[in-house]
Parts: C-alpha cells; sequence; structure tokens
C-alpha cells in the first residue's frame, strides 16, 4: 500500500504564493507520474499539474506561467510551488501517484485565496 502525505495548504492573500509538499511512502513501485488535482466546491475535481517519471511535465490552462511542479526522487515527493494566486484558485488541493498498476490519493489540503 501506498501513503501519500501533503503539506503546504492554508490561507493567503490573493497575489501571494504558497508551496505544497507530497511525500510518498510505502509499498511503491515503479513511479508513472506524480501531481495535483483541486476541487472547488460545486465543481469537479481538476488536474493542476503533474510531472511524469521523465521529467514531462503538463499544466492546466489556468495556472500555466503561475504555477510550477517538482519532484524529488530520492524523497518521493512532488512539490507544487503556486505563484500569483487568485480567489479561483481556492479549493482542495489533492496530490496523486500513478504507478505501473494504479492511482493512489492523498487526503487533500485546502488553499484558500482572499481578495
Amino acid at each position: 500500500q501506498v501513503q501519500l502525505v501533503e503539506s503546504g495548504g492554508g490561507l493567503v492573500q490573493a497575489g501571494g504564493s504558497l508551496r505544497l509538499s507530497c511525500a510518498a511512502s510505502g509499498s511503491i513501485g515503479s513511479i508513472n507520474a506524480m501531481g495535483w488535482y483541486r476541487q472547488a466546491p460545486g465543481k469537479q475535481r481538476e488536474l493542476v499539474a503533474r510531472i511524469f517519471s521523465g521529467g514531462t511535465t503538463n499544466f492546466n490552462d489556468s495556472v500555466k506561467g503561475r504555477f510550477t511542479i517538482s519532484r524529488d526522487n530520492a524523497k518521493n515527493t512532488v512539490y507544487l510551488q503556486m505563484n500569483s494566486l487568485k480567489p479561483e484558485d481556492t479549493a482542495v488541493y489533492f496530490c496523486y501517484l500513478l504507478d505501473s498498476t494504479r492511482s493512489y490519493w492523498g487526503q487533500g489540503t485546502q488553499v484558500t485565496v482572499s481578495s
């Protein structure tokens, strides 16, 4: 079993920054990708950013140029640096990991951006 522990959420004013971290532990096999999704109240969960094992990254169009994603392979940890935050970025952010057989999800961390 794989466990994902997220940290770094919180309350920030518009224009501010936050850094989310997600550490994976347990029976980790070959990791294909790690990343972040988010879900705002009344909305579907959507991809924010992900990074594949080879280093390729994908971003939601709404965060391009503001968010960056990185990964420390030695620590099985993925980071999401969020800059120039907007009120519409307010959501619960979920870490996810995709290995060769299935995906795993963290419990989620709340990010609230005040205007």
